[in-house]
């Protein structure tokens, strides 16, 4: 490939397109971008770091003949850019490709993988290596607090990327993370998800599977012991795993929640240290052993990750207080698995007791707008006080006899003894719910997309 200076993303308002553009327009390439839409906070940043964005995708948008392609995975054949690129012979990559070729190269890659959690622990991770000054870059799936970004270039040894099981592109349907060649691997656990691409959960686990089979000999595997999916994914592999969780060589005991803050003792091999954090859940100190066995790996001491794990500020959008009006919450959460949506409940419930935890969810994603989980939701609600199941505002063309019921979802929680309520629309349920608030009640809205300024909305209409 010809020297490269002139570079353009095609679908550049994705999370992981929108971070690559930004860290190349830092390391001094000239970068442009395009999407069918333009949508922050993605937006934001592409125009906080002076990079050209197309409002559409139109051969047009090449006219200025980029020396490199970057297609992203949303992107079809078909797609008219993407369609131009080819016709016109320009030069072109996957995101992963371009990662390992501009980002990665000469880096010992810590690569986060798992169906849930790969966010928090890439982020925490990250801020391991960064206070025992090890200088990393990252690219993460989301707004770290401490450094207001999601990604970082780093002039250290160890990269951090959040690995994704999606597909890479249109010419390479394989996952995302089997491009790279990690030198520490963390499988946080297996369970399905994203039914666009995957069959059933089998075609999810043959994916990690392949994964955990091509780790090189010298390569170190943290998996989660508490995931039985993730566990059969394993068996007779060859490369031997450091687990952690309930029983695993890393575990944690004698949890404390006081005020704001969570306290644990965390045990591995050769370590036994008290650890706090402003993180709550039981799934949040799982993402905290993932990563005190991953700086264990590398030789971080304990006395810096203890320092790290005390000072870690969160993620945007991962239980992330909008905004607090006449002594009542408003948080912004991710959550949209079950599993997750159930873990967050949990792990938010205890400290905002004894106000009620009013669950505000969207159910947006490729998956949830499908009944794959029509039967599985309604049980993640039910340490919730009431419930608030919105339409999403996307609409997608899913056949009738496969499109989840948000309206049976409803039905079935209050069957199970929580009050819930159905609205097709923001409008409307922000028209319900202010009125039914009442001081030290937690509003926790879960969704993977904007919900239609949800957050602030309710703010402003809290009397």
């Amino acid at each position: 490939m010809a020297r490269i200076q002139k570079i353009h993303l095609v679908a550049a308002c994705g999370t992981g397109m929108g971070t690559l553009a930004c860290m190349l327009k830092q390391m001094g390439f000239e970068v442009t971008g395009s999407d069918h839409q333009v949508y922050p906070p993605m937006s934001d940043e592409l125009a906080k770091n002076d990079i050209q964005l197309f409002d559409r995708f139109d051969p047009a948008n090449l006219d200025h003949s980029p020396d490199l392609v970057i297609i992203g995975n949303a992107v079809t054949r078909d797609n008219p850019e993407a369609a131009a690129v080819l016709d016109r012979q320009i030069p072109y990559l996957s995101m992963p490709q371009a990662v390992n070729r501009f980002v990665a190269a000469g880096k010992k890659i810590i690569l986060i993988t798992g169906t849930h959690g790969k966010t928090t622990t890439a982020a925490v991770m990250a801020h391991i290596l960064t206070v025992a000054g090890l200088d990393p870059g990252f690219m993460i799936g989301g707004i770290l607090k401490d450094y207001q970004s999601g990604f970082r270039i780093g002039q250290g040894d160890y990269l951090v990327i959040e690995g994704d099981e999606y597909d890479t592109a249109f010419f390479d349907k394989g996952p995302k993370f089997m491009h790279y060649d990690p030198f520490v691997t963390v499988m946080t656990g297996v369970e399905f998800d994203h039914a666009d691409i995957f069959r059933d959960l089998d075609h999810v686990k043959s994916v990690f599977a392949n994964l955990a089979a091509k780790a090189s000999a010298t390569s170190v595997l943290i998996a989660c012991k508490d995931s039985p999916h993730l566990m059969d994914v394993l068996t007779d592999q060859r490369i031997k795993p450091v687990l952690y969780g309930t029983d695993g060589d890393w575990t944690y005991t004698d949890p404390v929640q006081a005020g704001q803050r969570t306290r644990a003792k965390i045990l591995g091999p050769d370590a036994a240290y008290e650890m706090e954090t402003r993180l709550p859940g039981h799934h949040n100190l799982m993402n905290f052993l993932a990563c005190a066995a991953a700086a264990d790996a590398i030789g971080i001491s304990s006395d810096t990750v203890k320092q790290a794990m005390a000072s870690f500020s969160g993620i945007r959008r991962r239980q992330d207080v909008r905004g607090i009006k006449n002594s009542i919450t408003v948080m912004d959460d991710f959550a949209h698995h079950p599993s997750a949506v159930a873990a967050t409940i949990r792990a938010v419930k205890p400290f905002y007791a004894p106000g009620r935890v009013i669950a505000v969810f969207e159910p947006r994603t490729n998956t949830s707008m499908r009944r794959f989980f029509q039967d599985t939701y309604p049980a993640a609600f039910t340490e919730a006080d009431m419930v608030c199941i919105c339409n999403p505002a996307v609409k997608k063309q899913i056949p009738e006899n496969e499109r989840f019921s948000p309206e049976k979802l409803v039905e079935e929680i209050n069957g199970l003894g929580v009050e819930a309520h159905h609205f097709p629309d923001v409008d409307r349920l922000l028209s319900f719910l202010p009125s039914r608030l009442i001081p030290e009640d937690l509003v926790l809205i879960m969704s993977n997309g904007g919900f239609d300024n949800i957050h602030d909305r309710l703010l402003d209409a809290i009397k």
